[in-house]
């Protein structure tokens, strides 16, 4: 990591302490309490997790350009809604130097706190592979110093406290109950808190752990190995034939990082074990 880097993380990093504090009240909800029409009226906000970022992007955004202005740096939105990353920082002086900052919310699981519902860290398809390419992100993959994740932890109220139908009056904002509470903020480079299984379902999406303790801390799969791996792994992940251990003689498509580790004669072991939450009995 060069001087640059170190200095902007640092410097994102404190901005992170700031943040809660920012979007929230002074009991910990979320400040944000509804959609007001020219009448006056508030709408419930859903819990939907796509809203709620949305919402808390565009708050923050005011926070983000202040911050980039502070350290010498301008900032390039996503051109378009699914584009990589939310958040590109140029440096002034030096244009050549960029970092990507994706934000990333998720919300704590309501039968353990020290777990959440985890994150995608972004896609390991076209771009990701082809660190010239242009497609969906907004500046060539390797164009970037680092790729970094500006998390967002929170919880979420019970159902039984949100009646999305009911509108309310002006007067009324501050009795509304907020839809999440408990805000949470971390800066990480993704590779430091990256697992080696996609995010969600079919698509490709880079997962991340769940366990807070370890996102906090950096603690992810590829702590170990380092980012260098993380790149490899996630470049070749569904793509690279490796020997299929139940057919002999046959292959199939990498799915798991001891598979990759063993392709490449390196040891297992040097694969990191963040904390797994234990499910019906088993870890």
């Amino acid at each position: 990591m060069d001087q640059e880097q170190e200095r902007f993380l640092a410097n994102l990093r404190e901005l992170g302490t700031t943040l809660t504090e920012y979007v929230s009240t002074n009991g910990g909800d979320w400040s944000i309490k509804g959609f007001v029409d020219v009448d006056q009226n508030v709408y419930t906000i859903s819990s939907d997790t796509k809203i709620i970022s949305k919402i808390l992007e565009i708050q923050l955004f005011p926070k983000f350009i202040e911050f980039a202005e502070s350290i010498g740096y301008g900032i390039v939105l996503a051109e378009n809604q699914n584009w990589y990353p939310d958040l590109s920082f140029v440096n002034k002086y030096d244009p050549s130097i960029k970092f990507a900052v994706d934000i990333k919310t998720t919300y704590r699981l309501d039968d353990d706190s020290l777990f959440c519902n985890g994150f995608t860290l972004g896609s390991h398809g076209k771009y990701f592979r082809d660190r010239s390419s242009s497609k969906n992100v907004q500046f060539p993959y390797g164009d970037y110093k680092a790729h970094i994740s500006l998390g967002i932890l929170y919880t979420r109220a019970p159902p039984i406290d949100i009646d999305e139908t009911e509108i309310r009056g002006i007067t009324e904002l501050t009795s509304i109950t907020s839809v999440i509470s408990d805000l949470q903020f971390f800066v990480e480079e993704k590779w430091k808190i990256a697992s080696d299984r996609s995010g969600s379902g079919n698509t490709a999406n880079i997962g991340s752990i769940n366990h807070i303790p370890d996102i906090l801390s950096g603690n992810g799969v590829f702590a170990k190995l380092g980012e260098e791996i993380f790149d490899e792994y996630w470049i070749n992940q569904g793509v690279l034939q490796v020997p299929d251990p139940k057919k002999p003689g046959k292959f199939k498509k990498l799915t798991k990082l001891t598979e990759f580790l063993e392709f490449k004669g390196m040891d297992e072991a040097l694969i990191n074990k963040p904390k797994k939450m234990r499910r019906t009995g088993k870890s």
